[in-house]
């Protein structure tokens, strides 16, 4: 769930002065050559060059939504279905891992602005227990540090380690495990699973991304509220913004309702169909469901102040250096980078198997969200994913 698997930070925006015929659809299904009477529908060049580029690289399908003052445009390239050849639905709902964060940050931060929580409290203060045992000790840890990923924490998932070696005494989980798919997991119990590992490091040393530390964040809105993290999302976020399409899968539901690409992962080399899965091993750490369009909304009205306060917006953008992302930043759940065109960019990302979601809001209130139906499996096709958002970024 992490955004992303770390990379270069190589990818770069393609040259607009290619002058080869693409191979892969950059508007509608794989045989098309991206041409239409339509603007809204015809991709700038670099975009479709970026996406046929992800195409090649293996990846089924790639989805590209712009919403910003030059309007609502989506474009697609590949499939969305290995086995119908469909492209991708311009309403896809995907799952979006990692996003989840920012939903769970921002729920957060409005209980610290009604005064329910401090900032800089102790977890313990809130959750008595929860984060104890073989050197985790709640009482140093900070809320701001569980939200910003220097806690110290270990990973219930196995590549959330400090050096990335999955500790021997530690109940990790592996998300590239069929089996997995069809487990089910209480939150709680996942946490206690992290803490039979000791901490990756001093609470503040460093940061070190950790999906730990957002179940926790999710417990903490419980114990607060007295209602599930996923009703507060509902109420304080979705509903408020009209996200009809943006929804926390309910317990044990495997499918994703309505239009959607298939997501597909490779396991042993071999490309599975990961469409359906209990994502409760992902809780309040990348369990959710959306749309493109409706993450761009969201993202959008966070930093445009629409569900904060000024004190916890900027509380929310104060940054360290982002240990997955080389040259980026990180917030509260906020992913802070300049693109190669030197564009200032906020979003944060999200990856689970199936699916991948990359995105970003420039300060002209442009927002882009990119989704592939295929988690990378290299360093080159991360950055070629990361090339298809620099790309509509650069040229919007």
């Amino acid at each position: 769930m992490n955004p992303f698997r770390r990379n270069s930070g190589r990818a770069a925006v393609a040259a607009a002065v290619v002058g080869a015929v693409l191979a892969a659809s950059a508007c509608g299904g794989e045989t098309s050559a991206g041409k239409t009477d339509d603007p809204a529908k015809t991709p700038p060049t670099a975009v479709a060059t970026a996406m046929d580029n992800v195409v090649r690289k293996g990846f089924p399908g790639v989805q590209v939504v712009i919403d910003g003052p030059g309007g609502h445009r989506t474009f697609t390239a590949g499939v969305g279905d290995l086995t119908t050849r469909a492209p991708f639905p311009d309403d896809a709902r995907v799952r979006i891992g990692s996003n989840t964060k920012t939903f769970v940050s921002t729920v957060v931060l409005q209980l610290v602005a009604e005064g329910k929580v401090e900032l800089d409290a102790p977890i313990e203060r809130y959750l008595p227990g929860v984060v104890q045992g073989n050197g985790n000790d709640g009482n140093r840890i900070s809320v701001r540090q569980l939200l910003q990923h220097t806690s110290g924490i270990p990973d219930y998932l196995g590549h959330g380690t400090a050096d990335g070696v999955k500790r021997d005494n530690a109940e990790q989980l592996n998300p590239d495990d069929e089996a997995l798919r069809w487990q089910h997991f209480d939150a709680a119990d996942l946490v206690r699973r992290a803490m039979t590992a000791p901490p990756n490091f001093e609470p503040g040393a460093k940061m070190v991304y950790t999906n730990t530390n957002y179940l926790v964040a999710g417990l903490l809105i419980e114990r607060v509220t007295g209602n599930p993290a996923a009703a507060e999302i509902g109420r304080r976020i979705i509903e408020p913004l009209g996200l009809r399409d943006t929804y926390v899968p309910a317990s044990r539901e495997t499918t994703i309702r309505g239009s959607h690409p298939q997501g597909y992962h490779v396991v042993g080399g071999k490309q599975v169909d990961f469409t359906d899965l209990d994502p409760s091993w992902g809780g309040t750490a990348g369990d959710m469901v959306a749309t493109a369009t409706d993450l761009n909304r969201f993202f959008t009205a966070l930093l445009a102040g629409k569900l904060l306060p000024p004190a916890q917006l900027a509380e929310m953008k104060r940054t360290v250096p982002f240990d997955r992302m080389p040259g980026a930043d990180y917030g509260l759940a906020l992913v802070h980078r300049t693109a190669p065109c030197g564009k200032e960019v906020w979003g944060h990302g999200g990856s689970i198997p199936g699916f991948e979601t990359r995105n970003g809001v420039l300060a002209d209130g442009t927002a882009v969200t990119v989704t592939v139906n295929q988690l990378p499996t290299t360093e080159e096709g991360a950055d070629a994913v990361g090339g298809v958002l620099d790309a509509a970024l650069c040229t919007s």
